[in-house]
């Protein structure tokens, strides 16, 4: 169940990936100084564009690599690499599924490929997520850079003719895209520590070798042969008639007289 629930949401973290990379608004013309505008500016990682008052939308793609900033380019790398990854831990994460039985596939080797794709989904999430955050630490900055240079221009175009207009900048916000980036990011993270998880119930018990002592029985510990019992017997025996042979025939004056063991 684990395993399934991690590659559910690892599909859904990738799908989202895929939406967030192709959308458009990744950063939306800020509209709280100009809210009637009759134009509206949003831009993505591949073009920007504009809507017309009137409904209509006209985007431009981006002719250039070279000419686009180093952090731009970070982030589409970012991007992309997120979503190779995903696929690849996609794919490998479909013949790992227990409910799925290719040929003579054995347990073990369906736990090291669980572990595998969620390492790798994990990965992309990571990837969406950095990309994601420092295209928003971009827009941060430009934004705090606009309002400042806003109005301070203002300031400064009042001082020289009375009373003059504040000089307005088109200054950008979050767009939509970088919400679906970070939450599909999280998913394909969560979905891939599943399948992690997952992979320690996979794992048969027996490729842990254990320990057995072997215990002999009593019978086996205590057997001895016949011969040798006789033989010990007959030693002792022989021993205790010996001793008493030689106390008898020895008496007090130190002569040794006949005893009835002798002929014996």
């Amino acid at each position: 169940m684990c395993q399934t629930l991690g590659f559910v949401v690892s599909t859904i973290g990738f799908a989202g990936i895929i939406a967030a990379t192709g959308i458009d608004m990744w950063s939306t013309q800020d509209l709280y100084d100009n809210p009637v505008t009759a134009t509206f500016q949003y831009q993505g990682l591949w073009r920007s564009c504009v809507r017309q008052s009137s409904g209509f939308t006209e985007c431009r793609p981006y002719f250039t690599i070279l000419g686009l900033p180093a952090m731009f380019q970070a982030v589409r790398a970012l991007m992309i690499v997120g979503i190779v990854l995903a696929a690849i831990g996609l794919l490998i994460s479909i013949f790992s599924l227990k409910c799925i039985r290719i040929g003579s596939m054995e347990d073990s080797v369906k736990a090291k490929i669980t572990l595998t794709s969620g390492i790798m989904f994990i990965l992309a999430g990571l990837c969406a997520i950095i990309g994601v955050s420092i295209f928003a630490n971009m827009l941060v900055t430009n934004f705090w850079m606009s309002t400042a240079n806003m109005y301070s221009g203002g300031a400064i175009s009042g001082m020289g003719s009375m009373g003059g207009m504040q000089t307005l900048q088109t200054r950008y916000t979050f767009g939509s895209a970088l919400f679906v980036g970070w939450v599909a990011g999280g998913l394909t993270m969560i979905g891939g520590v599943m399948m992690c998880l997952a992979c320690r119930g996979l794992t048969p018990e027996d490729t842990h070798y254990k320990s057995v002592a072997y215990h002999t029985s009593g019978k086996t510990s205590g057997y001895k042969t016949a011969g040798y019992k006789s033989s010990a017997a007959y030693t002792t025996e022989d021993k205790s008639k010996k001793s008493i042979y030689n106390e008898s025939k020895r008496s007090d004056d130190g002569k040794s007289y006949p005893s009835k063991y002798d002929y014996v």
